[in-house]
């Protein structure tokens, strides 16, 4: 598997309008560059992922380099990068197209083993024309190939393209086309439009769901107290036939209520010894799973925490920033507040704690 998937998220983007560069901008709940590096890692097609941007930023078992001026600029300092690298096949991608599918990534794959060139394409519905000197013309749209990104390419040749070239290209296909080598177009994904405006973020949202979550459990001595999927320095655990985890214990009933699925004990009955001590972590990872499998994104997500102690504010940054790698989520949609009850009842004699969420999750096309 010698292939390198390469994302270029170093351009300016001065026609998207926005102070926050349009690369890093949030959509669907993450930033816009993270949508291809996640479709990358899942495709398994790829020895290296290059990002390829002028923000310093920090990805596991992603190689990040600097960008240049123009786009062809930052092509140039990625495939030099990969000299020596034992790279056969490149994939180039820009940020701005976070919509591709994954079949896709497989069918250049497939192409590029008797080509030196693949690039995906798709047609026009509109009456196209072309201005020339004095003239328009009209153009036969079955003709006009719109072309897209990810493109795929046999690494050595278009190095050399690349460095000998002294045209200014907008993707790497036309420099194949300039030095007059082949090019093999398949048939792109209408989905995979790229974002250059403000207007083009707003997807069309097919339905709103809600959610809502509530766990309480005793606290007992000599156990580990875990909360948001972090330890918890403190003289008690949270009793339970898990690790009692309350808040994530309340998230998962949320995103059910959400997803009409129920409730965490028709997941993860109490009375199976297989689920005795599991960690929390583990009992939300397959639902997480199954909102990005069916397209669901979580808009946002509300806390509650009910407790005398500990205190929320103490460990409110380190449970959201657990809650949002472990969700997948940015933690700007994330809110904790800490409650207390006036040291009424179990809770406030500090023999239990309470955690109540509210998510809502919105289903795209």
């Amino acid at each position: 598997m010698n292939n390198c998937f390469i994302l270029l998220a170093a351009g300016k983007g001065k026609r998207f309008n926005s102070k926050e560069k349009k690369q890093f901008i949030n959509y669907k709940n993450k930033p816009l560059f993270m949508h291809s590096i996640e479709k990358a890692k899942k495709s398994k097609l790829f020895k290296r992922i290059v990002l390829v941007t002028n923000k310093q930023i920090k990805i596991p078992n992603v190689q990040v380099i600097k960008g240049g001026k123009e786009r062809s600029d930052s092509s140039i300092n990625a495939l030099k990068y990969l000299q020596n690298k034992n790279i056969k096949n490149v994939f180039i991608h820009d940020a701005a197209r976070p919509n591709f599918s994954i079949n896709l990534l497989n069918k250049l794959k497939k192409y590029i083993s008797k080509n030196k060139a693949v690039v995906p394409f798709t047609n026009t519905n509109n009456s196209t024309k072309y201005a020339y000197k004095n003239k328009v013309v009209n153009l036969k749209r079955q003709k006009v190939l719109l072309t897209q990104t990810p493109q795929c390419f046999d690494y050595k040749t278009l190095y050399q393209l690349s460095i000998n070239n002294k045209s200014s290209v907008t993707d790497e296909s036309a420099l194949f086309i300039i030095n007059n080598k082949k090019v093999k177009f398949i048939k792109g994904e209408e989905t995979n439009t790229k974002i250059t405006k403000k207007n083009d973020l707003y997807v069309k949202k097919i339905k709103n769901f809600y959610g809502i979550g509530f766990d309480i459990h005793r606290l007992v001595k000599n156990k580990k107290l875990y909360l948001g999927g972090i330890k918890i320095p403190f003289h008690s655990g949270l009793k339970g036939h898990s690790d009692g985890d309350v808040i994530l214990h309340c998230i998962i009933d949320a995103l059910l209520g959400a997803l009409r699925k129920k409730d965490i004990g028709s997941i993860y009955p109490s009375n199976k010894n297989k689920f005795k001590n599991i960690r929390s972590p583990k009992m939300l990872k397959p639902i997480i799973f199954f909102l990005e499998k069916n397209n669901y994104y979580i808009n946002n997500l509300d806390i509650n925490l009910i407790c005398e102690r500990p205190k929320v504010s103490k460990y409110r940054n380190k449970i959201i920033n657990s809650l949002s790698a472990l969700m997948n989520i940015n933690k700007n949609i994330i809110n904790l507040k800490g409650k207390t009850v006036e040291k009424l009842g179990l809770i406030g004699k500090e023999n239990a704690i309470a955690c109540e969420a509210i998510v809502s999750i919105n289903k795209y096309e």
